[in-house]
């Protein structure tokens, strides 16, 4: 989370981008039953909550300073 935080704004989005893109390979996977690590989709789930957390608190610190 820490790493995270000190990413710019288009570098979170970039991550983000990838995780979903990630995420979306391995649940096409599943279906045509090719997944071999079941633990990439929890982990590309995660990743995309944790990345859209710092973007939310940025967003939420920006309208309370702003």
């Amino acid at each position: 989370m820490k790493d995270m935080r000190r990413l710019s704004d288009n570098e979170i989005a970039d991550q983000l981008r990838g995780a979903r893109e990630e995420l979306f390979d391995a649940k096409f996977k599943l279906a045509t039953r090719q997944l071999k690590n079941f633990r990439t989709m929890p982990h590309a789930r995660r990743k995309i909550a944790r990345l859209l957390t710092v973007m939310r608190e940025r967003t939420s610190e920006s309208e309370t300073n702003g």
